[in-house]
């Protein structure tokens, strides 16, 4: 029998002037948390908390000054107290804070997250790791988080950029530099579109500027094609509740990738980029390139568009993916990831939520679950930490 690998954990959890919540203090020891209430209580803010962990702008993808509590004073000297004994000191009197004792692959570390003030007026996000300062890029590669939202639902009806933030943060759990190519890559795709649209760009400094983007942009695409590769072999050795789906990139450069080296692919892209700066000064953006690729997914068991089929069916897919890419992730880090799953078992027939919790339960990591609904989660009574959340507050039962 396989060994269930070891997995990454929140502890504790603190929260500062973040969303409703002004203050909050939860001490955790499950490996699978319910959150339950009513709607608007909290629940998912909670999760948001718990996303900001990760790189990025966090589950709901928001401003980083909407985060904050809306008639948040100046941080009252007990939680700045206890923030700062968990790693991280709240940034300032107007700004959140999130910090965690985690359990990571190496042994417990402390996590913080927070919104600070530059000298310019400006938002900006910190992370610290143990009390040190670090760049939250950084974060994904201290712990894993994945998350699955009802906005997510729509994932497969919306346009390809959802897909390609959905799939970079697939990648993100397998290739921790993943995030900061991409970042690299739509800097330069920014600066690029600057430098054409003003007609001030050099022929020496955009063909060097085209160079470094096809690099990058070469990298990004092979780590997307490797990553999904991944997941269809583990997709395609499972079986059970929930439909197998089929996962492929659709895109230029990762076409080239299919037939040519990436050296030979890097000077594709940059002559590709080239050729088309009259076209891309005019249109005001880059044509072509991996921030057009989308990630295809296809029911096998149906032969059918993900776009074709049910909504109950869409969410069993994303379900799918989602487990695969956290054993994927178990597999490459040693530790599985913790899942964010926000009014996940709405949705599924008795059967599969009965399903999904097994899955869950044998993944071994630990996940966190909301739901209006606490007998959605009868299964799981004597396995799980159930915690109630009202308005600001959230407590652990018994």
């Amino acid at each position: 029998m396989r060994a269930t690998p070891p997995a990454c954990a929140v502890q504790r959890l603190r929260l500062s002037h973040f969303r409703n919540y002004r203050s909050l203090a939860l001490d955790l020891s499950a490996r699978v948390v319910v959150l339950s209430g009513a709607n608007g209580a909290g629940k998912t803010n909670l999760l948001e908390a718990l996303s900001f962990l990760s790189p990025g702008r966090g589950l709901r993808r928001a401003r980083l000054r909407d985060v904050l509590q809306k008639d948040a004073a100046a941080a009252d000297e007990m939680a700045a107290d206890e923030m700062a004994a968990d790693g991280l000191v709240t940034a300032a009197a107007d700004g959140w804070a999130v910090a965690a004792t985690v359990q990571g692959p190496g042994g417990p570390v402390k996590l913080g997250s927070s919104l600070a003030t530059t000298e310019h007026g400006t938002d900006r996000r910190m992370a610290r790791l143990d009390g040190q300062a670090m760049a939250p890029a950084n974060l994904a590669q201290v712990i894993g988080v994945q998350w699955l939202t009802p906005q997510m639902d729509r994932l497969f009806l919306e346009g390809p950029s959802s897909r390609r933030r959905f799939l970079d943060r697939l990648v993100l759990g397998l290739d921790p530099e993943h995030g900061r190519r991409v970042g690299a890559y739509e800097r330069s795709l920014r600066e690029r579109a600057k430098l054409l649209r003003d007609g001030s760009g050099d022929p020496i400094w955009l063909a060097a500027l085209e160079a470094r983007m096809a690099a990058d942009g070469v990298a990004v695409a092979a780590a997307r094609r490797e990553a999904v590769a991944r997941l269809q072999r583990l997709l395609s050795a499972t079986s059970g509740h929930f439909p197998r789906p089929g996962l492929t990139i659709e895109g230029r450069v990762e076409g080239w990738l299919e037939a040519h080296p990436a050296v030979e692919v890097e000077s594709r892209f940059a002559e590709m980029l080239q050729n088309s700066r009259q076209h891309d000064a005019r249109t005001g953006s880059t044509g072509d390139g991996p921030h057009r690729s989308d990630l295809a997914v296809h029911h096998l068991g149906k032969d059918m568009p993900a776009a074709q089929c049910s909504t109950g069916e869409q969410k069993a897919l994303l379900i799918s993916v989602i487990l695969a890419n956290a054993k994927a992730e178990a597999e490459r880090r040693g530790a599985a990831p913790i899942l964010l799953l926000d009014e996940v078992a709405a949705h599924l027939d008795g059967e599969r939520r009965a399903a999904l919790f097994a899955e869950i339960l044998a993944l071994g990591g630990q996940a966190w679950l909301s739901g209006t609904d606490r007998d959605l989660f009868e299964p799981l009574f004597g396995q799980a930490q159930f915690v109630a959340v009202d308005h600001g507050q959230a407590i652990v039962d018994g």
